[in-house]
């Protein structure tokens, strides 16, 4: 660490973004739990590469390292562990989020169906479309961020937007007047018709 940090120094650092790195590590994780655990490993990294950090974009730098752990516990696993629909009491804010706001915040308000369906994405994908839909990084940044070309973002993000409309299909608004069976001609093939029911 440089000489120059001091504790306090430290101590604002973690406090002016941790919000940030946990609410990415949660939208992440899916997981209460796992985004604490994310969000202090990323603060033990940035802790213990302080003296290397090059003077630049310290937010893109936090989400590199938080990203980067990220799949690298997914590496490790076979599987990551899930419970996006879990107990209830799993989805509601810790005790010590009381005083922080923004968590109490992304907590009581995040759609188990979108987190279901995050969940659901293989973990490259799930890190491309997070960086970029929710937490609102250009294509250029994420690249940055996980270290792989512009052209190779653009078709995580095209797949994992297709795979997160499927896996939200159900939630699509059906057309006025529209049928809620399967189109005509999607059982049975073209100009089959449907029998009435009399």
């Amino acid at each position: 660490m440089d000489e120059g940090l001091g504790v306090l120094d430290w101590e604002d650092i973690v406090r002016e973004h941790s919000p940030r790195v946990y609410r990415l590590a949660y939208r992440l994780t899916g997981s209460v739990a796992d985004a604490e655990d994310l969000t202090q490993e990323t603060f033990v990294r940035v802790f213990r590469s302080l003296h290397s950090y090059q003077p630049g974009n310290f937010e893109g730098w936090l989400h590199r390292i938080t990203t980067n752990l990220f799949l690298d516990q997914a590496r490790r696993r076979s599987r990551l562990r899930f419970d996006p629909l879990g107990e209830a009491g799993e989805r509601l804010p810790a005790a010590h989020d009381a005083h922080e706001p923004e968590r109490g915040f992304e907590h009581g308000n995040l759609d188990l169906d979108i987190q279901a369906a995050l969940a659901a994405l293989p973990p490259k994908y799930r890190v491309a479309v997070v960086l970029c839909d929710i937490e609102g990084l250009s294509y250029e940044e994420i690249a940055a961020t996980v270290g792989v070309k512009l052209g190779t973002v653009r078709s995580r993000i095209h797949r994992a937007r297709a795979l997160l409309r499927e896996q939200l299909a159900h939630r699509r608004p059906a057309a006025a007047g529209a049928p809620s069976a399967p189109a005509a001609g999607a059982v049975g093939g073209p100009g089959s018709t449907r029998a009435e029911v009399g």
